[in-house]
């Protein structure tokens, strides 16, 4: 198992599969200086940078950075695209464009009053009346 991080992430990580029963082989990679950390050993492995070993180590972790934070910017993309129209019943995307694209913001949907949203395109009293009692329960 490869461990991103130095003595300490090495040492938690061994101390969590102790605690499960587990005896893996683990070894951590701290970034700093490139040194490898073995479990079982006190002092780091220091490879030469062309080394092949520790260059596919540095790979690994690299991949998994990469793949963190793709997973982390997507899921931060996603919440803050979430609009509270979303979440109105009897509105879905036609009706959530047509409001953004008349009034220009979530902010102005909200100051307008029940006749005016009535009025966007794609929108009847009865949605719009929705609309306004959702957006004010929110304050």
């Amino acid at each position: 198992m490869l461990i991103d991080g130095g003595k300490g992430q090495l040492r938690a990580a061994a101390q969590v599969l102790t605690e499960l029963g587990l005896e893996l082989p683990v070894v951590s990679l701290a970034k700093q200086q490139e040194q490898v950390f073995v479990r079982g050993e006190v002092e780091p492995r220091s490879w030469p940078a062309h080394s092949a070993a520790l260059q596919l180590l540095q790979q690994v972790r690299d991949e998994a950075h990469r793949f963190a934070l793709t997973a982390h910017r997507r899921r931060r993309r996603q919440s803050t695209l979430h609009s509270r129209l979303e979440d109105v019943p009897g509105v879905g995307p036609k009706r959530r464009r047509s409001l953004l694209r008349h009034f220009g913001s979530l902010a102005r949907i909200r100051q307008a009053e029940v006749e005016d949203l009535a009025a966007a395109p794609g929108m009847n009293r009865t949605v719009a009346q929705a609309v306004w009692e959702f957006l004010r329960e929110e304050e």
